[in-house]
């Protein structure tokens, strides 16, 4: 282990996890955490069996989430106490470092009948929600990536969502192209293109066409536009009390006896890909009814289901037509959360932001807590532009500082889509911190994540010493240093993936192998007709269950209903 520059004391990531949840509780009241989370801090605690760090990233990204699950816990601890009566003895809350690197790229280690997102077999196991085949074919999927532009050390990130054909044409290309099918020669087609561009004309092209692509700003350049000075004042999330006066909503009566303490919770969700499902897919190890809510006209990714829709329900409206509305609006009226992880303002138009569902709160006697995921954050001139977690990661200046990690004068997309498993949690947060302040106080809330300020908080908690990034790049292998600013999500991902498997086995062993320790767990779905794999809870806490009680399923597999959630799920966890 390196020694840290700054200190003679040895590096520990066990440690700095500690500092960053420290630092996260001395922030409670901006945070409006219940006071509970900073009086018992001491109650949480890291662990870690080796005490090393894992991701070759020049963040602490292990010990942020580990420190974002610790404030994740301290709030379960609190909606326990107010559950189920005070402990007698503060909640002793536990957080493995393992459990929380496995966090961070969960979708990666996901699997189904054994077979992981990289497999090109696992499509055979997978609903086709790829309806616009922006995922499935390598050239469109190629729509969102890091490209150089016209000018010198410039970067831009053009990025065609799940739609792709409206990108390509932006600059210059046809929406199909079956001739193209060589990943390299993709990328010398596509980025050809790009750079008849300067990054100010792609943004105009983009700003007209309302697509999510961005500039690759370093951050001291980020820090310096409007929106950069403005956001990185802001605190990492935000719990706001919406308007109305009602009085305490009490949790519901518990229908098992366990301890799970969101049982009874209502929760719909309208969110795609990983930060917005992830919220509440966290709610749902908590107990919370999640009731995941597509449009079967809109794409989503096949694979990210398999993980994402752990613990809910998954059902298929039209919010634009009239039937679809009816049954939704129905739904709303017994919620008790709701999180939008679509592009900001969207459910705004269809009648569906906050401010309407407080009205609604206001109506039925019962407040409603409503929590938005976005990319930009909710301050300044940026904040209604759409974005993907490598849009955020290339706005803020993650990208830059990873490819200049890597010895690269580009920025490089990092592996893994940790921005969005950080924003989930960050987002999960705001939910339980809105349920305990409805439950104590009364009234309704609004809880706001996003992507760019969970990149903002890596910056702010500060990158590893130079000294320790030495190290970190000494123990990669060639192949590592290979990746370019211009390879896939995908191709880093895998690339890192294998590195790391070779490096830290423990991290990778099958359920049956690491018993107690293992990091993932086995379920058989009904839905998916066979096992699927996916990564454990993170957090242990004194008294408080957080297990999932149903496997996963392809949207659109359930009834949009609540009284479905009584039913005998036939699922059920093998290992």
């Amino acid at each position: 282990m390196a020694a840290n520059s700054e200190s003679s004391v040895q590096y520990s990531p066990v440690r700095e996890a500690g500092r960053i949840f420290n630092h996260l509780c001395d922030q409670a009241e901006r945070l409006s955490l219940p006071a509970e989370v900073a009086e018992r801090r001491d109650a949480v605690s890291f662990t870690s069996i080796h005490d090393q760090i894992y991701y070759p990233i020049p963040f602490k990204e292990t010990e942020t989430l580990a420190a974002l699950k610790g404030v994740e816990g301290a709030v379960a601890g609190a909606i326990a106490d107010l559950r189920y009566g005070p402990s007698t003895q503060a909640r002793n809350v536990k957080v493995s470092l393992e459990r929380a690197t496995a966090f961070g790229c969960q979708a990666y280690m996901a699997k189904v009948d054994g077979l992981s997102k990289l497999d090109p077999e696992v499509k055979k196991k997978l609903k086709d929600t790829d309806l616009l085949a922006a995922q499935s074919n390598g050239y469109r999927r190629m729509s969102a990536n890091l490209y150089k532009t016209k000018n010198k050390d410039e970067y831009f990130h053009i990025h065609g969502s799940l739609e792709a054909t409206t990108t390509l044409n932006m600059i210059g290309l046809e929406g199909q192209r079956p001739d193209l099918t060589d990943y390299e020669e993709i990328i010398k087609v596509i980025e050809s293109h790009v750079q008849k561009y300067s990054a100010a004309e792609l943004e105009e092209m983009n700003k007209e066409r309302r697509q999510a692509g961005v500039t690759a700003f370093k951050y001291e350049d980020f820090i310096k536009t409007p929106h950069g000075k403005l956001n990185v004042q802001e605190p990492a999330w935000k719990v706001t009390r919406l308007s109305g006066d009602l009085p305490p909503t009490p949790f519901p009566a518990s229908r098992s006896g366990s301890k799970r303490i969101l049982e009874g919770v209502k929760v719909l969700e309208l969110c795609r890909i990983i930060a917005g499902p992830t919220v509440a897919r966290i709610l749902s190890e908590y107990g919370a009814d999640v009731l995941k809510i597509t449009s079967p006209k809109l794409s989503d990714v096949p694979f990210f289901q398999v993980d994402g829709n752990m613990g809910k329900h998954a059902a298929d409206l039209d919010l634009k037509s009239e039937d679809g509305r009816r049954q939704f609006e129905e739904l709303l009226a017994d919620a008790d959360v709701l999180v939008d992880g679509y592009r900001p303002g969207a459910l705004e138009k269809l009648g569906y932001g906050p401010d309407a569902l407080a009205a609604l709160a206001e109506k039925r006697g019962k407040g409603i807590v409503v929590v938005n995921e976005n990319c930009f954050g909710y301050e300044g001139e940026w904040a209604g532009r759409p974005g993907w977690q490598q849009i955020a990661d290339c706005v803020s200046g993650i990208a830059w500082a990873q490819g200049e990690f890597m010895g690269h004068s580009a920025p490089m997309v990092p592996p893994f889509p940790i921005s969005d498993y950080g924003t989930g949690c960050m987002g999960a947060i705001a939910a339980l911190t809105g349920l305990y302040h409805r439950a104590k106080q009364g009234g309704s809330y609004h809880g706001k994540a996003s992507l760019m300020h969970y990149d903002l908080l890596l910056f702010a908690v500060g990158k590893y010493s130079d000294a320790i990034q030495e190290q970190m790049r000494a123990a990669q292998p060639p192949e590592f240093f290979k990746l370019r600013h211009c390879d896939s999500v995908d191709r880093i991902s895998s690339t890192v993936l294998k590195i790391m498997q070779a490096r830290f086995p423990h991290l990778y062993a099958a359920p049956e192998q690491a018993g107690a320790e293992a990091l993932t767990e086995i379920w058989y779905s009904k839905a998916y007709g066979g096992d699927i794999e996916i990564v454990r809870s993170i957090t242990e806490i004194d008294g408080v269950e957080n297990s999932f009680i149903r496997a996963s399923r392809p949207n659109g597999t359930d009834r949009a209903s609540w009284k479905d959630f009584e039913q005998q799920e036939e699922d059920f966890r093998k290992v």
